[in-house]
């Protein structure tokens, strides 16, 4: 495995890194991996070199940080581990269980913490972004969370470029710990970051850890044919809204067309891609099955040619900006 600079800071971490928002309960989404088969995943991944785990408080109502917290105590030293975990999404019905107030900051961390049955989170992140937030408190209340020792560093997901701008400004100005990370999401359907966010980060040394390079598994297989149905494209209604739309189909096909030509698999291809592209730090991948982690870590050694990521790129058709950053 490949370690890297997780952006300015001195921190290494795996080239990629293990997503877990599949571990957790099928309550939750049908297609979530319960403990049993969720603990095969991360022992895998652990095996193979990744040391780095992504998170959430959200993700399974917090079963997604309980499963992963228990699998750390029994598979690897906590110290080898670099365990990032977020928090935004409501947690309850109260208007105070979400968001970015000092007061659910503080109460999150310290539910997050008990969940992954640890002392610290190595980086913490906003997750969903909410326009109404005031940027300063915020920067306060993760500051905070560092200087507690509750987190070692801290980051943010999908917030638009201006917002991450005057966040990365204040934080600066009133000299406290930076924000090192930004993830968003990215992928051969997806490539708004390009606009603002990853030039941003890369003129500023800021971790670039895309999600979805794979489209949530739009460009794994072609979903116009009922046989690659799975249980997530019959549920996950953000990525039928989405990633459905006649480019995203014209983008497979030469995804599939270069994948034929290598003997290798549409995954391999788009993931290629999305390593290859200058700033990325560690892109998110998730697995359902132990072969999906082989699979990601041979993409490491696949090198795409000029001509290839020409056609590849070539096929892409923009999006309309989004308020949530994308």
């Amino acid at each position: 495995m490949e370690y890297v600079r997780f952006g300015n800071s001195n921190l290494k971490v795996s080239r990629l890194t293990m997503g877990a928002m599949g571990f957790g309960s099928s309550d939750w989404r049908e297609w979530v991996l319960g403990d049993t088969d969720s603990r095969v995943i991360i022992k895998k991944a652990l095996d193979a070199g990744i040391n780095f785990f992504d998170t959430c408080d959200f993700y399974s109502a917090g079963e997604s940080e309980n499963i992963l917290g228990r699998a750390i105590l029994d598979y690897v030293p906590r110290d080898e581990m670099v365990l990032a975990t977020k928090i935004g999404n409501p947690m309850a019905a109260h208007p105070n269980a979400r968001g970015f107030s000092r007061k659910h900051v503080f109460d999150g961390i310290d539910a997050s913490l008990t969940r992954l049955q640890t002392d610290y989170i190595d980086l913490y992140q906003t997750h969903v972004w909410d326009p109404d937030t005031c940027l300063e408190e915020l920067v306060d209340a993760f500051a905070d969370v560092v200087r507690a020792g509750k987190a070692r560093y801290i980051g943010v997901t999908t917030l638009p470029a201006w917002s991450f701008s005057k966040i990365l400004h204040i934080a600066e100005t009133k000299l406290a710990p930076p924000f090192v990370s930004m993830q968003c999401e990215y992928n051969l359907c997806h490539r708004e970051a390009e606009r603002e966010l990853i030039p941003l980060c890369h003129a500023d040394g800021i971790a670039v850890i895309p999600f979805s390079p794979l489209a949530r598994g739009f460009l794994s297989d072609d979903r116009r044919l009922a046989k690659n149905a799975t249980a997530r494209t019959n549920s996950d209604s953000y990525t039928n809204e989405h990633y459905y739309r006649q480019g995203d189909f014209t983008v497979y096909e030469m995804v599939v067309k270069i994948a034929k030509a290598r003997d290798l698999s549409a995954s391999q291809v788009a993931l290629a891609w999305v390593l290859r592209q200058p700033g990325i730090t560690s892109p998110i991948f998730g697995a359902t099955q132990p072969e999906h982690i082989d699979e990601a870590i041979s993409t490491l050694d696949i090198v795409l040619d000029n001509d290839e990521v020409t056609a590849l790129e070539g096929a892409y058709q923009p999006r309309p900006p989004r308020g949530g950053g994308h």
